[in-house]
């Protein structure tokens, strides 16, 4: 997993149908190195703080392996790295494969998988279509959110080196696809990750005590 681009942007104030919204999804290619601080890279910023951003959504990576997908599903839009919003475009992002809690050493920080990306109707404001939002669910790569444990300089060609894993594996992409249908028996599997970042634990606790 190698950082192809770095990518920053802070919020913008755009006029999407009649409405003006503050949104941080735009982001432009930094040449590097950039310091990564405990809740974004240096020069990035976050519209909404309160489903963006902090920091257990201090770094956002998605894999360019699926940009040919997405081009051969819109063929009407430009798809350059950072067409999602992300922080890091990597070559490659398996979410099947990395799981919460796995720890990476990558340049000189060291950071840590939080939760997959749910994108919210913002997506479509960056696409200028509405439509692309359920189309980000149905593609079914989430990319991946990262809480920072070191802060260090990042910089384009660096690669995740694996340091540590949680006990419990739960994939990304398993959180990702049970959105829509948690399971509770697997719930309480997953409450016991110990690095669950507090948002996920307080749902995922409340949706078991009520079933």
């Amino acid at each position: 997993m190698k950082i192809l681009s770095i990518l920053t942007g802070k919020p913008q104030t755009v006029t999407f149908r009649g409405k003006v919204i503050d949104t941080g999804i735009f982001k432009s290619a930094s040449a590097g190195p950039i310091m990564l601080r405990t809740t974004n890279l240096d020069g990035d910023g976050q519209a909404d703080l309160k489903v963006h951003g902090g920091r257990d959504k201090a770094l956002y990576a998605y894999p360019f392996d699926i940009y040919d997908a997405w081009r051969d599903l819109r063929p009407q839009d430009k798809f350059e790295m950072g067409a999602f919003g992300e922080n890091l475009c990597m070559d490659e992002l398996n979410e099947k494969a990395i799981y919460l809690g796995d720890s990476f050493r990558v340049g000189k920080a060291v950071i840590q998988v939080t939760e997959p990306r749910f994108p919210c109707f913002k997506l479509g404001i960056k696409f200028e279509d509405p439509k692309i939002v359920e189309q980000f669910m149905t593609m079914g790569r989430p990319g991946v959110y990262y809480r920072v444990l070191e802060e260090g300089l990042l910089s384009i060609g660096d690669e995740m080196e694996l340091i540590d894993r949680e006990e419990v594996l739960v994939s990304v992409q398993e959180i990702f696809e049970m959105e829509s249908e948690p399971d509770p028996v697997r719930l309480l599997e997953i409450l016991k990750v110990q690095s669950l970042n507090e948002h996920m634990r307080r749902k995922y606790r409340e949706y078991v005590d009520d079933v």
